[in-house]
Parts: C-alpha cells; structure tokens; sequence
C-alpha cells in the first residue's frame, strides 16, 4: 500500500510539474494585424487567393488579431520565409511574431521581428489598406479612414507604431473636421505595354515590372504587346514606375499616372485600351547588361534548359550589328573553392549535363568557364571569337551578400558593350 501511496504521490507530482511548466514560445510569419476580428477573417480569405494557409490569433499584449501563413520553432526558417513572401507576393510587409499568440498566459510579451533587419521592432504594420486593394475596392486613404471610424486605422508605413494607434483611433473619433473628397476611384485599367524597336518599330518581346514608389514594392510583372488589366496601386497618388528591360537594349523606364493617364504620353488604341509605348534602343557602347534568363546548374559551367532564349537574343544582336565587340562578365556566389562540372571539350551539348567531366577548382575560375561556356556557344554559331573578351569575377562584386535569400542573383553574366 505504501508503495502504491508513493506511486501516486509521484505520479501527480510529475503531473502537475507538466502542467504548470510554461508554454514554448514559437516562430509565426505575419501577414497582417488587426484590432477587428472580423477584418482578420476577411484577411484570411483573401490570402487564400494567394495559395497561403492563414490562419490568425489574438496577440493579448497587443491586443490585436496576428494573421500568419507559417509556423515554426526555427528562427531562421520563418526569416527565409518571411523574406520570400516579401518579395514574391503583395505581402510587402510580412514579419515575425516570436512568442504565443491566442487567449493564454500573458507574461510572455513576445517579439515583433523585421526580417530585414533580424532586429526586433516595436513598429508593425496595420494591414486593413492592403486588405481592400487585394478586393479591388480601395478608397484613398481618408476616405477609408471616415467610413472605418469603428474599425481598424489603415496604416500603410512601419513608421507608425503600435502605441501609436489607440491614439490616432482616439483622434479620428474627435475629430471634426471634413474629409477632402477624394477623386473618383478607378480599380483597374486595360492596357497594352508596347516594346518596338526604334529603327523600325518591329514589335519586342519582353516584360514591363511595375513598382510602386511611394511604398517600394513591387505592383506586377505584365507581358508587353497583349492586353492586361494593371491594379490600381493602391497608394495615395495612384502613379506608378513602369521599367522595360529587354536583353540586347536599353532599359526604360517611365512613370504612369493611374488617375490620370492622359497626361503621361499614353495613346489609345481602337478598342478603346491604353497603349503605352516603349521605345528600345539597341545597346552602345559602354553599356553592361545583366543576362537575367541564363541559369547554370549547380556547380557547373552548363547552362540550363531555360537559358536558351536569353542566349540566342545575344547570338542575334552580335550577327546584326558587326561592329559589337563585347567583354563577358563572369561571377558567382561567394568565393569558395569546390567542384566544377564542365562540358567535354567536343561536346556541342551547351544546355545538358550529358557528356561533361568533373573538376575541383576557386570560384574564379568557376566564373571563368561560365563565361567561356557562352563563348563557346557563339563561336559554335558563327560568331568570331576575336569579337569577345571573358572576365572572371569569383564572387568579388556580389549584388547582396552571400547569405541573403536572394543570394542566388549574385550567379550571373553581364555583357559589356566594347566597340559598337
């Protein structure tokens, strides 16, 4: 009996260590905030139109609804994710939550972490304005914040804290001066990004990215020469920088007001859509373009499959103009020695990894057998080789550091434009 007493006695005690040890706090990637439930809700459907499994729960020290789309116990892991939804979607803003959210113990604060900066933040961002653009039913921002007056305060910049907007809430409620009527809303437009030649005004083929300055994130990536519906922005201006870079010419960029595209060199066509032009010029001499679409596989000097395009437009801009004389750039992603896989010397197989050796050798010279693999491939179609030159960079001149999610843009070619 005393046994069986002991047993128990241990059995509760262990017990109760278990349920009163605290909770482990964990790594949420966030894609919003919220003061009203029900405009979390709204949130966590229209993420879904993004593919993104959102769920959300109250911060009680926040007192604020935290969407998020990602859980994890590995810091590292949310910041990656954090970043790539960044830069992939329209969740410009997206940080993470460090700590417990849902209704539970309150002592534990929690940390709001920029995943920029991998610093901790008291400043967050309020995403109710980001939830009417993905409806399409934004409003300029006073207009949003008369008719939300019981609701969430729109707060579109991480230079307003959390503190901050009881206050500003506050201030609207007291308010009593008249809102500015806004213009009238436009929530899209059809259009047509028209890249041409400027020596003949042949249609190119290519992409306009459109970016909104007044926020620094990117609007959309739209395939020139077709119709496409462009999104009102969603930022108080409505203007917009669009940039075509199309391999072979000059890049160009222009601004486009979304409430007033008439005074922005716009034409219409007969349908009645916006016609923008681009004019391209071919490149001259002192130019550096970036080959944006030539990819090699991993530790290789072999270019892959999808590279084919982007090669074969410098193949045709060498046989049009005679007179180019060009220097390929070669880098990589930092500058550590490893393997190195190459094409045989007779093989004409510049986009497989079929028929190659393997080596051991810097990055530099990594770089160098990149930029001597586009070489070759010119060569091989008729271009002279006394035309080119080949530089070899290692990872010397790196565009991000070698750690950042966007590392892999470090692994490219330029061309140099010598003579023209």
């Amino acid at each position: 009996m005393k046994t069986l007493f002991l047993s128990l006695f241990f059995s509760v005690a262990c017990g109760l260590a278990q349920a009163t040890e605290p909770p482990q706090a964990h790594h949420y990637v966030v894609i919003g905030a919220f003061a009203i439930k029900k405009n979390a809700e709204r949130f966590v459907m229209q993420a879904a139109r993004f593919k993104l499994d959102a769920h959300f729960e109250i911060n009680p020290n926040r007192n604020l609804y935290y969407v998020y789309v990602y859980l994890t116990d590995n810091r590292q892991d949310a910041i990656n994710q954090a970043l790539r939804l960044r830069s992939s979607t329209p969740y410009n803003d997206t940080w993470v939550f460090n700590g417990l959210l849902g209704n539970g113990p309150t002592d534990n604060t929690g940390e709001d972490i920029n995943p920029l900066t991998r610093q901790g933040s008291e400043k967050i961002v309020i995403a109710d304005v980001a939830s009417q653009v993905f409806r399409g039913q934004v409003q300029q921002a006073a207009e949003v914040h008369t008719k939300q007056r019981n609701e969430d305060v729109p707060v579109t910049s991480e230079a307003t804290n959390v503190q901050g907007v009881n206050a500003q809430q506050a201030g609207a409620e007291n308010s009593k001066q008249e809102t500015v009527p806004a213009e009238p809303y436009v929530p899209f437009r059809e259009v047509v990004f028209s890249l041409y030649r400027a020596d003949n005004r042949a249609p190119v083929a290519g992409d306009v990215l459109v970016i909104d300055m007044e926020r620094s994130r990117k609007v959309g990536s739209f395939e020139a020469n077709r119709v496409v519906q462009l999104n009102h922005p969603g930022n108080q201006s409505g203007e917009v920088l669009m940039q075509a870079e199309v391999f072979g010419y000059r890049k160009v960029q222009k601004t486009f007001q979304f409430n007033k595209p008439e005074t922005t060199g716009t034409e219409t066509d007969e349908r009645g859509n916006l016609v923008i032009p681009f004019e391209l010029v071919r490149l001259q001499k002192g130019d550096i373009a970036v080959m944006y679409n030539v990819y090699f596989f991993k530790d290789a000097a072999v270019m892959r499959p999808e590279s084919r395009w982007e090669v074969n437009s410098l193949l045709e801009m060498l046989k049009e103009n005679r007179g180019y004389k060009i220097r390929i750039h070669g880098h990589t992603n930092g500058n550590a020695p490893g393997k190195i896989i190459s094409r045989k010397g007779s093989s004409d197989n510049f986009f497989s990894l079929t028929d190659t050796r393997e080596g051991y050798g810097s990055a530099k010279k990594l770089s160098q057998e990149r930029a001597e693999a586009i070489k070759e491939f010119l060569v091989a179609n008729g271009i002279e080789a006394g035309r080119m030159q080949i530089k070899a960079w290692g990872g010397k001149r790196p565009v991000v550091d070698k750690l950042h999610t966007l590392a892999e843009n470090n692994v490219r070619v330029e061309i140099e434009i010598l003579e023209h």
